[in-house]
């Protein structure tokens, strides 16, 4: 016949404690109500102590409790964070060590059972709340104006914190040299280095494309392809859906691993991500189902990070730069929709995050200058001239632009436009070459050649 002694050694030899069903299946002789009378009367004497909530509730003798806790304890859940019950219940399962918790395949009827415009990951209110913090004086605007106003800071914040929830360890400041001025911060390991210009050039993508670029697989694949540049063991998998099996580190939980499969659920994925009509609700679609899925080999949860802002661009809305948030939060989160299919806790994580990155945008929203609407209008012929310009180095670039001002402007802006673009080619240096479809090395070859002077 079991006893409280009985069911206090079967939790002291459990390293990562029990919880009431396991106890129960360890001593089949014990009636609920006795085991939990018992349970009471260990906590009171100070002997085991209980951690979770609900169902995950786990008890534990109070000298492994302690051990656990000094382990643990940087990487608790950052209390400033508001979390609801929910979301309390899904820390406290995913705090388990990962033996302790239930392996778990892909489960299609997660995607399935979502009907855009009826199913709402977030309620109305949540979504008026999002509204109002993130409207900009560019509401009205065109499609992208906000963000394309916004894109120098955009790119430091976005590439920094995005970068940071991978464990990069380059500083925000390290950051903006780099996309600055093409400063590579001293130290630091080329992964990091690559993983913040892949960044920069991903979100140029999304800002610079903002007409053609949606929820389809051309974008995805090439935003893919934009942050995995130089980061994969096999290049031959950037911007292609996995063909092979994949593990996800510190969780029990194993994507799909038929690229079949993976083809039709991402399918299905961006069919309904297109017919959401709120933006945040799509933005957040996207935040949960791309990671859940992982259809590319690695690079999953950066590339639903950025495509998470597509809809935000679009509405001219504060973008979500995940400034602050600790990766610890995040990678619950991510666990806890892994793992349990759960949305609550990563939602609470998403409204947090997204009202964090408004405040950092507050006084921009406030002070945005206009667009100069005649850079605006003529935002493409600029590009394409300031490339051609620096592709043909041993060229008058004077000549070339007024050539190309004459060809394509008319009279009325000819020398508006011409002075945009001599000011932008002057001006022009590392940390802008992407948006012109240029390298440094042939920035380097242009400044030379100027400075040679003219061919004889």
């Amino acid at each position: 016949m079991s006893t409280v002694h009985a069911l206090l050694d079967s939790i002291r030899q459990a390293s990562a404690g029990l919880m009431l069903g396991e106890l129960l299946a360890q001593h089949p002789d014990v009636a609920r109500r006795t085991a939990q009378r018992w349970i009471s009367q260990l906590i009171d004497g100070g002997q085991i102590t209980a951690i979770g909530e609900g169902r995950a509730r786990r008890y534990l003798a109070v000298k492994t409790a302690a051990i656990a806790t000094a382990a643990t304890e940087e990487d608790l859940f950052p209390s400033y964070i508001p979390l609801s019950a929910d979301s309390r219940d899904i820390v406290a399962y995913i705090d388990q060590p990962p033996e302790a918790r239930k392996p778990v395949g892909y489960q299609r009827d997660f995607l399935d059972a979502y009907q855009p415009n009826v199913t709402r990951y977030l309620s109305e209110s949540l979504r008026r709340q999002l509204h109002k913090m993130g409207k900009t004086a560019q509401a009205d605007a065109p499609a992208g104006t906000y963000s394309r106003a916004i894109l120098n800071r955009l790119l430091i914040d976005l590439s920094w914190a995005s970068s940071h929830l991978e464990g990069n360890t380059y500083s925000r400041l390290d950051t903006r040299e780099l996309i600055e001025h093409g400063k590579i911060a001293q130290g630091k390991a080329a992964i990091d280095t690559q993983m913040i210009l892949n960044h920069k050039t991903a979100i140029e993508l999304l800002v610079e494309n903002i007409g053609t670029v949606g929820f389809d697989r051309y974008t995805l694949m090439n935003l893919h392809s934009a942050l995995s540049e130089n980061l994969l063991p096999n290049p031959a998998d950037e911007g292609r859906i996995r063909q092979h099996a994949v593990e996800i580190g510190q969780s029990v939980y194993r994507p799909l691993s038929a690229p079949q499969q993976i083809d039709e659920a991402l399918n299905s994925l961006l069919e309904k991500v297109n017919q959401i009509a709120d933006p945040f609700e799509q933005s957040f679609f996207v935040m949960v189902h791309l990671p859940y899925l992982q259809p590319f080999a690695d690079i999953n949860k950066r590339t639903s990070r950025l495509v998470a802002n597509l809809p935000l661009f679009r509405a001219n809305l504060c973008p979500l730069t995940f400034l602050d948030v600790p990766e610890h939060a995040y990678s619950r989160a991510i666990l806890g929709m892994y793992e349990m299919t759960r949305v609550e806790l990563l939602r609470d994580l998403y409204v947090w995050a997204y009202e964090r990155s408004t405040q950092e945008y507050l006084a921009i929203r406030q002070d945005l200058a206009e667009p100069d609407p005649v850079r605006l209008a003529w935002r493409d012929l600029i590009k394409q001239t300031i490339r051609d310009v620096v592709m043909q180095p041993n060229q008058d670039a004077l000549t070339m632009i007024r050539q190309a001002v004459v060809a394509r402007v008319p009279d009325a802006d000819r020398d508006n436009v011409q002075a945009l673009i001599v000011e932008e080619l002057r001006r022009l240096h590392e940390g802008v070459l992407a948006r012109y479809g240029l390298r440094p090395s042939e920035l380097t070859v242009w400044k030379a050649a100027q400075l040679a002077g003219p061919p004889n």
